[in-house]
C-alpha cells in the first residue's frame, strides 16, 4: 500500500508524463522503482503512459475502459502483430524445459 505522500508525488509524475511535459531523470528512476515493487504504482505510471502515447480516452468508451483495466504494455511498439507460432507462445506461458513441449 502506498502512503498518501508517496501517491500523491506519484500522480504529480504520472500528470506531467500524461500531460507530456517533463519529467526529470530522478523524478522517473524514483517513480519507477516503485512501479517496480508496487502493483499500484505501476498502474499509475503505465496509464499516464498511455494517456501520453494515445491521448485521453473519451468519457465511457471503450478505451477508457481498456486503459483502467491497465492490462498489457503502454507502449505499442512492444506489441505482437499477425501470426505467432503457437509453439512458441505455449513455451512463453509455461517455460520452455517442459518434457511435453520438447521436440522428439
Amino acid at each position: 500500500m502506498l502512503s498518501t505522500d508517496t501517491r500523491l508525488r506519484l500522480e504529480d509524475i504520472a500528470a506531467r508524463i500524461g500531460g507530456g511535459l517533463n519529467v526529470t531523470f530522478e523524478e522517473m528512476t524514483w517513480a519507477q522503482k516503485w512501479a517496480d515493487h508496487n502493483r499500484s504504482a505501476a498502474r499509475i505510471i503505465n496509464q499516464a503512459r498511455r494517456e501520453a502515447i494515445q491521448g485521453k480516452p473519451e468519457r465511457g468508451s471503450l478505451d477508457e475502459f481498456l486503459n483502467d483495466l491497465d492490462l498489457g504494455d503502454p507502449d505499442p511498439t512492444n506489441h505482437l502483430v499477425g501470426p505467432q507460432d503457437p509453439t512458441d507462445l505455449a513455451r512463453w506461458f509455461t517455460g520452455s524445459d517442459n518434457w511435453f513441449l520438447k521436440d522428439d
